[in-house]
């Protein structure tokens, strides 16, 4: 292997270690999002079957 192989396989190996932590942390945050909003409108869903539950019992 010659110092340009090593030097390029240097700057690869460094430039994948910059960029990958940086796409994990944006899928990461993508996901996360996904699952808030799926849990807050599980919430919604159940607190609005909740209300007529009430307004029967009240009558």
């Amino acid at each position: 292997m010659s110092l340009t192989d090593s030097l390029l396989l240097t700057l690869l190996n460094a430039a994948a270690c910059l960029a990958l932590p940086k796409l994990l942390s944006i899928v990461m945050d993508a996901k996360e999002k996904i699952t808030k909003s799926s849990q807050s409108a599980v919430r919604s869903l159940e607190s609005n079957s909740e209300i007529p539950g009430l307004v029967d019992a009240a009558r």
